[in-house]
């Protein structure tokens, strides 16, 4: 199985995360910020993986630390499971509406870091949720997975609706991107590697 578990422990925040990319939308998420616990389920479900994370946080200070190391450990914990790259399909894109929201996520897991975060609107706050700490948490995830990540939201009003669009948006293209392909010999790259 393509599996991987992480213990990320720092002055800040202290993280056991376990992902599997082969599963089936399971997940137990315990990070101390409910709305982001509910977008990582959602992730996790329509993405069919299997993800367990729980995380203590210095949430007295805010909830950016908890939500960026997560980030931090869930990229690692894909860049490891993923393995060789032997067979996936490498790209995808996928789009999410959800009500008003639409947002479009394109990803090629490339061994090359990089985000491009295009998403108006937002208000500051979902709950006591700071909303900037989404792109927070993808630049994490993609400088730690070594993927490039296209993020584009074409409207939405609603930031709950936009949000929870992204990470369904989100988790569709990684589980695309990320399956392997009978057809596809070796890894997918004229260089012959990733």
């Amino acid at each position: 199985m393509r599996t991987h578990s992480i213990t990320r422990k720092t002055a800040e925040t202290a993280i056991e995360l376990e992902f599997t990319i082969d599963g089936s939308g399971k997940s137990s998420i315990i990070t101390g910020v409910g709305f982001f616990d509910h977008m990582l389920t959602l992730m996790t479900k329509h993405g069919l993986f299997d993800l367990h994370v729980k995380c203590e946080g210095d949430l007295a200070v805010d909830q950016h630390h908890s939500v960026e190391d997560i980030g931090i450990a869930l990229g690692q914990a894909f860049s490891q499971a993923i393995g060789t790259k032997e067979g996936i399909t490498r790209y995808a894109t996928a789009t999410a509406p959800m009500d008003e929201a639409l947002t479009s996520v394109s990803l090629d897991i490339s061994g090359r870091s990089y985000l491009v975060y295009n998403v108006d609107g937002l208000k500051d706050k979902v709950g006591n949720f700071d909303t900037e700490l989404v792109e927070e948490f993808f630049q994490a995830f993609a400088s730690n997975a070594g993927v490039t990540l296209h993020i584009n939201t074409a409207y939405g009003r609603n930031t709950h609706h936009i949000i929870e669009s992204i990470f369904k948006a989100f988790g569709r293209a990684l589980d695309q991107a990320s399956q392997k392909n009978p057809r596809i010999q070796g890894v997918p790259s004229t260089k012959g590697t990733l």
